[in-house]
């Protein structure tokens, strides 16, 4: 059994305790506390369950399911969020995301791995294909803000409407890589394996167990996030928090605390490649899927969701995009480079921290 598995035994307790919590009413800030406690293990095992069937479907069924599923916490947690109006803290949650992937998933793995190996490498094509598409992606996510800030008369249908063919456009884009990757370039992608496939994982009693662990876990992230999102503006208020705050820095630490505990241990094995490919894939997945997906759905939902982020929020994406890259464009990492990465993202913390909006 490893690691991410054991220590998620434990925090399984708290999936109960949130839920007598809330029916006992408990108060705001237990509710808080448990629930996001009880999503972390929810997290882990569907996660787990995600890379089981993906070993065991193979390749092209495997990367699909990697790609659907490999932010579904963060996707659930901001879909609950967004259906309880709370759009601000969803539009910061998705720039929270990819500046979690590419500074503390990514800068956590590159110092971990470097403590145990003096340096390590990976294969460029990941960086070379990711950092135009994800500058492109930035652009898409940044015109809203650029209209809106270069125009004397802002009109919020227009906005709107720029923002769903933005979404679409990015959505493409997105099919296109995954056409790119599990398709007709899948070779230059050959990064490895969290673990070596297990024979036994092929028999349908074995794929029908991880496929109900897969069901469990995503409807136990959705009612565990129903209740934290019903007390975070309250506590966060408490605390002084802004919405801003809580969306780019709480609420993905929260969702992805499976991606960081996998990019560090895959690290610690020397397997950069896979390493490097799971973090900038989720910062893409976020930023060509689940940005675009929240768009439309809050649309259909009546919910004023648009891609008219706060500007400061566009900076600090190209910023983290930007140092990211230039570390990780030549093909080696070192623990000094997961410091930087790892100092940069807590500049940013600090400075959302202490942002007004």
């Amino acid at each position: 059994m490893n690691f991410k598995k054991y220590i998620s035994f434990p925090l399984l307790l708290f999936i109960p305790l949130s839920v007598a919590a809330d029916a006992l009413h408990w108060g705001d800030l237990v509710v808080f506390i448990t629930s996001a406690i009880a999503i972390a293990p929810l997290a882990i095992w569907l996660s787990t369950a995600t890379e089981e069937l993906a070993l065991a479907l193979g390749p092209a069924v495997g990367g699909l399911l990697n790609a659907l599923f490999g932010n579904a916490t963060e996707l659930i947690i901001a879909l609950v969020a967004l259906r309880q109006g709370l759009v601000e803290i969803v539009k910061a949650s998705i720039t929270g995301s990819i500046l979690g992937d590419l500074l503390l998933v990514l800068g956590l793995a590159m110092f971990w791995g470097g403590l145990k190996f003096k340096e390590q490498e990976f294969q460029k094509i990941v960086v070379r294909v990711s950092a135009p598409t994800m500058a492109l992606a930035v652009t898409a996510i940044a015109l809203p803000t650029i209209v809106i800030n270069t125009s004397q008369v802002v009109d919020p249908v227009a906005i709107t409407n720029l923002s769903i063919i933005a979404a679409a456009v990015l959505m493409i884009v997105y099919g296109l890589t995954l056409l790119f990757s599990l398709k007709t370039h899948s070779y230059l992608y050959d990064v490895g394996m969290i673990s070596q496939p297990n024979p036994n994982l092929v028999k349908p009693t074995h794929i029908g167990m991880w496929v109900g662990v897969l069901v469990v876990s995503t409807l136990g992230v959705a009612i565990e996030s129903d209740l934290f999102v019903g007390v975070v503006e309250s506590v966060t208020n408490t605390f002084g928090l802004t919405p801003l705050f809580t969306g780019v820095i709480l609420l993905p630490l929260l969702g992805d605390i499976a991606g960081y505990v996998t990019a560090v241990r895959v690290a610690t094995q020397n397997n950069m490649d896979l390493t490097v490919s799971i973090a900038l894939g989720s910062s893409l997945l976020v930023a060509l899927f689940v940005a675009p997906v929240l768009v439309l759905v809050g649309q259909w939902m009546g919910q004023p969701m648009d891609l008219n982020f706060n500007p400061f929020e566009v900076i600090a994406i190209v910023i983290a995009i930007t140092v990211a890259n230039l570390i990780s464009l030549s093909g080696r990492s070192n623990w000094l480079d997961g410091a930087l990465l790892l100092a940069t993202y807590i500049v940013l913390g600090v400075a959302f921290y202490y942002h007004p909006a």
